[in-house]
């Protein structure tokens, strides 16, 4: 767990594989003004990290921004079943066994939005992603549409494919 801004903390979470590659998972969770949680891109659910963002308020939303970040939602939903989850309508079309309460859009308001905008990027064949800025601090929350690797996070071969 580490603080990035105020009322802002990122978890980095096990690696996944992807076409063969490793990818590192991170959540975002962002307490509200309220104590409410805001939980982007949920990791894995452990017992060690679920004390951890118990301590830092209720889990309220559970946000899935684009549709690779999908698998953990369950978990989260199952030890959290008051918390509204939200997705993109490619992951909502894409896990339709769980329960969505919204769809992150351009043009519907959520609860969030005097705290965090949002704008869906489209466009992309590949993929959608909603990202969101978190309007006190002016941080950016960004999944996929930007990527950052250390020079060892792949073999050689497997850092040119990525």
């Amino acid at each position: 767990m580490k603080k990035i801004a105020e009322n802002i903390w990122i978890f980095d979470g096990e690696a996944v594989k992807f076409y063969s590659l490793p990818y590192t998972t991170r959540m975002t969770v962002i307490a509200l003004s309220n104590g409410d949680l805001w939980v982007h891109s949920p990791i894995k659910l452990e017992p060690a990290l679920q004390a951890k963002v118990e301590a830092l308020g209720r889990v309220k939303y559970i946000i899935a921004p684009n549709r690779l970040h999908h698998l953990f939602i369950e978990e989260w939903q199952q030890a959290y079943p008051e918390a509204l989850a939200y997705g993109t309508e490619e992951v909502i079309n894409k896990r339709n066994d769980l329960s969505f309460d919204g769809t992150l859009d351009n043009a519907m308001a959520l609860p969030w939005e005097k705290e965090i905008d949002q704008f869906l990027v489209t466009g992309s064949r590949a993929m959608q992603e909603c990202v969101f800025f978190h309007k006190p601090s002016s941080v950016l929350i960004v999944t996929d549409l930007i990527e950052n690797f250390s020079t060892n996070a792949f073999p050689f071969f497997k850092r040119q494919v990525a």
